[in-house]
């Protein structure tokens, strides 16, 4: 992408953010609110017109590419089919974290990944309260613009043994029986979080203000943003099972560390 598109997109996500999303925040009635798949799936008003938007956005700055946002996804499934299929995707979460928003709690994000071939071309993941942007373009680094365009780079934090680490463990939606051997394990970590927000987890990796996380469910809106973000800089990331990440593979979990080395301590001490 070029400087010009990347400011663009950061434009885009921060209009509808400041248009669409926090006029809602705080302000949301119960008939603002349902359930999708089930009550830790919140949807809300918001996030169905800031959908709406970013996809009209998009697809007036990119006219020849296509937009997969997570509430059309919920309606049609077999939208994802389009992820393996030729062109670019751009793949929208237009709030990462509505169980936070819905709860008036500050910690929520919009994110939107560039996918081509299967593979993360660009990641953004704007936080509508700080008003700010981590950006990631493949081969290019991680880094985070501010609202006056003033930007620092990203680097993942140094290496630290197991014990030492401080991680974000989202642990709910893991198969049994990993579920279980995972959450009798955590105690081998310094700390362990949850923010119920991928989003802000992932700027927390990648800034270097914790060194590994955990997530056992993979929709492509959730990590595709986030997983380049933390590759961009200097981090290592692979699946339960030692295969790359790819935005089409739904099954199976994501685990990410700052190097190789520490991937293979932490799986050994959450998997093996």
């Amino acid at each position: 992408m070029s400087p010009a598109e990347i400011t663009d997109v950061v434009a885009l996500l921060r209009e509808v953010s400041r248009t669409l999303i926090m006029p809602h925040f705080r302000h949301l009635t119960a008939s603002d609110i349902r359930t999708k798949s089930g009550p830790l799936d919140p949807v809300t008003v918001a996030d169905e017109a800031a959908e709406r938007a970013l996809h009209a956005g998009l697809q007036r700055l990119f006219p020849g590419d296509d937009v997969l946002g997570e509430e059309a996804v919920s309606a049609d499934p077999g939208l994802l089919a389009r992820l393996r299929q030729p062109g670019r995707v751009w793949v929208v979460d237009p709030i990462d974290g509505t169980a936070n928003y819905a709860a008036e709690l500050p910690l929520f994000g919009v994110m939107a990944a560039l996918v081509e071939n299967d593979r993360v071309l660009a990641g953004f993941i704007h936080d509508p309260v700080g008003d700010d942007t981590a950006v990631a373009i493949q081969g290019g680094g991680a880094w985070l613009r501010a609202a006056d365009g003033t930007q620092r780079r990203f680097t993942v934090a140094p290496a630290v043994p197991v014990g030492c680490m401080v991680g974000s463990i989202s642990w709910r939606y893991l198969a049994e029986p990993l579920r279980r051997q995972v959450l009798h394990r955590l105690d081998r970590l310094a700390a362990v979080t949850d923010y119920r927000c991928a989003a802000h987890q992932y700027r927390m990796l990648a800034a270097g203000h914790c060194h590994a996380q955990m997530f056992g469910r993979l929709l492509p809106w959730d990590h595709a943003a986030g997983f380049l973000l933390h590759r961009e800089a200097g981090g290592y990331a692979r699946r339960f099972d030692g295969s790359e990440y790819v935005p089409s593979e739904t099954e199976g979990g994501l685990l990410l560390a700052p190097d190789a080395q520490s991937w293979h301590a932490l799986a050994a001490a959450l998997l093996g």
